[in-house]
């Protein structure tokens, strides 16, 4: 083979058919009573939806805050996440010095924020309990991988039996990453060059607040009734 071709990557359709496939690839948690699926929002919920429904497993949303060194919000001093939970990465904070006043006024601000998002998507339903269980987290494809891994901070610590991250892509070395981070991962195509999320995706439009809503609504339901296709 000559090096300059490459086996053509597949695309996903969108969203959903994403979930369906990533499904596949998890069928062996199907019917298992401990097993949780959460996504993250928006996207991650779409696709964790899809997985869900194929396992027969409760679904949940989970929200999580990075927690931004104040005047270098990029650079991340810790996360918190649904369950009240809150982590912090020691190597930043005593690295600045930054003091336990100001790490909690932006944990404060932050669990505002957190808290505002979780009455939106949830509309009053009490979150999934995760400790001991076997949880899969989702999200729609990995770009820098920041988020997931704040997120695989604050769910490690509400400590679950096993955590799964499944997600439809992402960059070969960010998928290498999560794979000491977790004790499983799921990725369903890692191609190189990655171009970005959406590239993979023939329909990657903006999820709304309202997909999520209706979506975990649905999810809740015995029967599944008022899906929102």
């Amino acid at each position: 083979m000559h090096p300059w071709f490459r086996q053509p990557v597949p695309r996903f359709r969108d969203r959903r058919e994403a979930g369906r496939l990533l499904a596949e690839r998890l069928n062996r948690y199907a019917g298992r009573p401990e097993v949780r699926v959460l996504g993250l929002p928006r996207g991650g919920v779409v696709v964790a939806y899809e997985v869900a429904r194929a396992l027969g497993a409760p679904l949940d949303v989970f929200v999580v805050r990075k927690l931004g060194v104040p005047g270098h919000e990029e650079l991340a001093m810790g996360a918190i996440g649904s369950g009240g939970v809150r982590v912090l990465n020691r190597e930043v904070v005593e690295g600045l010095g930054i003091p336990e006043e100001v790490i909690a006024e932006v944990v404060a601000r932050e669990r505002e924020e957190l808290a505002r998002r979780e009455r939106l998507f949830r509309g009053g339903r009490p979150p999934l309990e995760v400790a001991d269980k076997t949880v899969i987290l989702v999200d729609d494809g990995l770009a820098t991988g920041a988020t997931m891994r704040a997120a695989v901070a604050a769910l490690t610590a509400m400590e679950p039996a096993w955590l799964v991250v499944a997600v439809p892509t992402a960059p070969p070395s960010v998928a290498q990453e999560f794979e000491r981070l977790v004790d499983e991962v799921v990725f369903l195509i890692t191609p190189e060059p990655f171009y970005g999320v959406g590239f993979w995706y023939d329909d990657f439009s903006q999820t709304t607040n309202e997909e999520v809503v209706g979506l975990l609504r649905a999810a809740a339901a015995p029967t599944g009734e008022g899906e929102e296709e």
